[in-house]
C-alpha cells in the first residue's frame, strides 16, 4: 500500500506545507489560551487548530478541519496521478468527536437546536459529506483505539485494499479536544502539562519530562495499490492491547513488543533492517520506559529514535497521523525530523532536522487502555 496524498490541519495552521514548515523551525506549536488550570483561572499551552478553512462550510472548527485535510489529501493525490478505483472507502479515526460543541450545545443551547445544527454534532455527518462530495461509495467507518486510532485505520486500509474490499481508502484521523474541560482530567492524572512551554514539559527520552502537551490535528491521507509519485509504502502492520489496565501500561511491556513483532513479520522486516524508530514519545514516564525497552531489547539500540509530539503536542486519536506525515513527508524531501533536544538525552534521540532519510521506519502508537499499534514504513524505489 502506498500513501498517495496527504492534507493536514494542525496548531501550525491549515495545510500540510504549514505543518512542515512549523516542525522545520523546531518551535512548538501550541499557544497560550484563557481559561485553563484547576479552576479554569490562568493561560494553558495547547496546540489548537485555529480558526478557518472553508467559509461556506458550517461554522465548526471539526467539521471545517476534517473537511480541509480530505479535500487536501484528495487534490493532492490527484495532481500526483493518481486517478478513484471504483471502490473508494473511508476511514476516520477518531476518538471523541465535535468535543467543543458538543459542551457548546448542553451549556450554551440548553440542549436545544434546529435539526440541521444538530446533525453537525454527529461523527456521521463529516463522513457522509465527505462521501458525497467526492462521489465514493465504498465502506465507510470509524475506527477509535484512543491514541493508536491513525494507525489503527491505516492498518484496517492495508487490509481492505489486500481483500478487495476497496480499490483506494481516504483516511481521516480527527481530534480537535484541547479544550480546558478535557485538558485538566489529563493534568490530574499526571499526564498531560499545560502550565509551560512545551519543550520545558515534554521531553521524550530526556531527563525531566513531565509528560505531554495537549495537541490538535486532523490528517488526511489518500492511500491505494499502486500510485504515479507516492510519498512513501507502508510495508506492514500490528495491533494488540495490553488487558491489563485503563490507564497504566503493563510493566512487563509484552504485549507492546508483540505487536512490533508482529508488524514487522507482516511486513518481512527483520529487526536490524530498521533504521528509524517513530515513537509515541508522549514524555509520560511509563511510555519512555516502553519504548526505550523496546529499543534496547527488540532492536539492539540500533534505529535512530523520532519524537515530534513536543512540536505538534499530543493530538491524540490524530497524533500517529501527524507523525506519519511528517514521516512521508521527510522521505519525499530526504529530511528526518524530530523535536530538538534540550536536556540529556538517549544518545539514539535525533536532534532536530536532519538530512538524509531513506530507510525503513516502524511508526509506534501506544493509547490509553492499552491500545497498541505499528506501522511499518519504507520509502519509494
Amino acid at each position: 500500500m502506498t500513501i498517495a496524498g496527504i492534507g493536514a490541519v494542525t496548531g501550525y495552521g491549515w495545510g500540510r506545507e504549514t505543518l512542515w514548515e512549523g516542525l522545520l523551525s523546531g518551535k512548538p506549536a501550541a499557544r497560550l489560551f484563557p481559561g485553563y488550570g484547576p479552576e479554569r483561572d490562568r493561560n494553558g499551552w495547547v496546540a489548537r487548530v485555529p480558526e478557518g478553512g472553508d467559509p461556506d462550510l458550517p461554522e465548526s472548527r471539526y467539521i471545517r478541519a476534517i473537511m480541509g485535510a480530505s479535500r487536501e489529501a484528495v487534490a493532492d493525490a490527484t495532481e500526483r496521478g493518481w486517478r478513484p478505483g471504483r471502490t473508494v472507502g473511508l476511514l476516520h479515526a477518531i476518538v471523541l468527536g465535535n468535543v467543543s460543541e458538543w459542551r457548546d450545545f448542553y451549556t450554551v443551547d440548553g440542549g436545544k437546536r434546529r435539526s440541521r445544527d444538530y446533525l453537525r454534532l454527529l461523527p456521521s455527518t463529516p463522513v457522509a459529506m465527505l462521501m458525497n462530495e467526492f462521489g465514493f461509495h465504498g465502506p465507510a467507518m470509524s475506527a477509535t483505539a484512543a491514541c493508536s486510532s491513525a494507525n489503527v485505520a491505516l492498518i484496517t486500509a492495508q487490509l481492505w485494499l489486500a481483500h478487495g474490499i476497496a480499490d483506494d481508502v481516504l483516511v481521516v484521523a480527527t481530534d480537535l479536544s484541547a479544550i480546558p474541560e478535557m485538558v485538566q482530567p489529563f493534568v490530574a492524572l499526571g499526564a498531560a502539562v499545560d502550565d509551560t512551554d512545551p519543550l520545558d514539559a515534554c521531553r521524550p527520552f530526556q531527563e525531566g519530562s513531565r509528560g505531554f502537551g495537549f495537541g490538535e490535528a486532523s490528517v488526511g491521507f489518500m492511500v491505494t495499490r499502486d500510485a504515479d509519485r507516492p510519498y512513501a509504502a507502508m510495508l506492514g502492520g500490528g495491533m494488540s492491547n495490553d488487558g491489563y489496565h485503563v490507564v497504566s501500561v503493563d510493566s512487563s511491556h509484552e504485549q507492546i513488543f508483540d505487536c512490533v513483532r508482529r508488524a514487522l513479520a507482516s511486513a518481512d522486516v527483520r529487526p536490524e533492517e530498521v533504521a528509524y524508530l517513530n515513537t509515541h514519545g508522549s514524555g509520560t514516564a511509563q511510555c519512555d520506559a516502553a519504548e526505550t525497552a523496546l529499543l534496547a531489547d527488540l532492536f539492539d539500540d540500533r534505529p535512530q529514535v523520532v519524537a515530534i509530539k513536543p512540536l505538534a503536542g499530543h493530538c491524540q486519536a490524530a497524533s500517529a497521523g501527524v507523525e506519519l506525515a511528517a514521516a512521508a513527508l521527510g522521505y519525499e524531501r530526504g529530511l528526518l525530523v524530530s523535536a530538538p533536544i534540550v536536556a540529556p538525552a538517549h544518545p539514539r534521540l535525533v536532534d532536530g532536522v536532519r538530512q538524509g532519510y531513506d530507510g525503513i521506519t516502524v511508526k509506534t502508537a501506544l493509547g490509553m487502555g492499552g491500545h497498541n499499534s505499528a506501522v511499518v514504513l519504507g520509502p519509494i524505489g
